[in-house]
């Protein structure tokens, strides 16, 4: 009967991280896309823009979501705790989109592999947790990885090889690194509201969305970017349809990773994540033809290896015990139900980090 029990978590985590690889995948293609590439030889440049058309969608579909499953439409946390969380969010995937004017979509993807150290930090200061030396072991291996990548080839973007605009690659590492510390930032926040407040991931998606399409609305505004950016989805049809998809990709993500995380914990999703970054790196190359020295490879080999002994180690520590209260969480008969926060773990920013 454990055994049973167990096969039934361990299928719907594989579903679910199944899901967050597909849309992000998807996604991350989108991204280097709309920020890399001429539309009728006219570049977008408003990251925010993109950021405030994922989350108006975000705030439809959580809508809808809160409706089918008969929830009250009032928040479940105080709105200044998921405003703070917004603002985190917000900034972060600004930085992330804008860093791909500098430097090229796997440099992005690699960075986002340090992400266990800010998380880990993070964790450390917001809810005082430890890590054992084999959690940092693996952090040092995938950087030394990422360092190699970094050092060893070409990193910049295809927009900057391509025009003299954007000539301060340095900038662009500076936003990864700001991206990174929101980023980190916003995982350790949002766990922490799944605990304290016990909220159900559609009104958590719901009001998290709401404010970040309120504060991205009043930036658009404030820097004059909201008229001329509506005048180039209108003008561009192809944009229009990226732009679609990809706020669709990561809504859709959205649902699988807040799922995840509430049910599985931040560690489950760290190792999707793992997962995800090497498909995204193989789709980038593949799509775009980006050019690759032999020691760049090594790099990356580094870091898939780090990666994936990090994904056993992480499926092999979670306890029978631990799939058979998280099989019950999960039962069908139990979906409208609130769910309890996940436990704590090192993990990453579930809005885009989605994203």
């Amino acid at each position: 009967m454990l055994c049973q029990d167990g096969a039934k978590v361990n299928s719907r985590c594989v579903l679910l991280a199944v899901g967050v690889i597909l849309s992000l995948v998807v996604y991350g293609l989108l991204q280097e896309r709309i920020m890399t590439e001429s539309y009728n030889n006219q570049v977008f440049d408003s990251a925010v823009f993109l950021v405030f058309c994922n989350r108006s969608l975000g705030v439809l579909c959580g809508m809808l979501a809160v409706l089918w499953q008969k929830e009250p439409l009032r928040s479940g946390a105080p709105v200044w705790k998921y405003a703070i969380v917004s603002f985190s969010n917000v900034f972060a995937s600004s930085c992330q989109y804008e860093a791909l004017k500098y430097v090229s979509f796997t440099v992005q993807m690699l960075g986002k592999s340090f992400k266990m150290i800010p998380v880990m930090l993070w964790g450390i200061i917001i809810d005082g947790k430890s890590y054992s030396a084999q959690d940092w072991i693996v952090a040092a291996a995938i950087t030394g990885g990422v360092l190699e990548f970094l050092i060893m080839g070409p990193t910049t973007s295809h927009r900057l090889q391509h025009s003299q605009e954007y000539d301060r690659p340095g900038y662009g590492y500076f936003l990864m690194v700001s991206f990174l510390a929101l980023d980190g930032l916003t995982s350790s926040l949002q766990e922490k509201l799944f605990k304290e407040h016990q909220t159900t991931r559609s009104n958590q998606w719901l009001y998290v969305n709401a404010c970040s399409c309120i504060i991205t609305g009043l930036l658009l505004v404030a820097e004059g970017a909201f008229m001329p950016s509506l005048d180039f989805l209108f003008q561009h049809h192809v944009f229009a349809t990226d732009t679609v998809v990809l706020s669709s990709s990561a809504v859709v993500s959205q649902f699988f990773i807040y799922a995840q995380v509430q049910e599985f914990g931040a560690l489950a999703y760290a190792a999707t994540m793992n997962v995800r970054q090497v498909f995204s790196i193989l789709g980038s190359y593949a799509q775009f033809g980006h050019s690759i020295t032999g020691l760049q490879i090594m790099g990356l080999l580094l870091v898939f290896v780090a990666l994936g002994y990090n994904s056993i180690k992480i499926a092999m520590e979670s306890s029978m015990p631990e799939k058979q209260r998280i099989l019950q969480e999960a039962a069908p008969e139990d979906s409208d139900s609130r769910l309890t926060g996940s436990r704590p773990a090192p993990g990453a920013a579930f809005v885009d980090a989605v994203p």
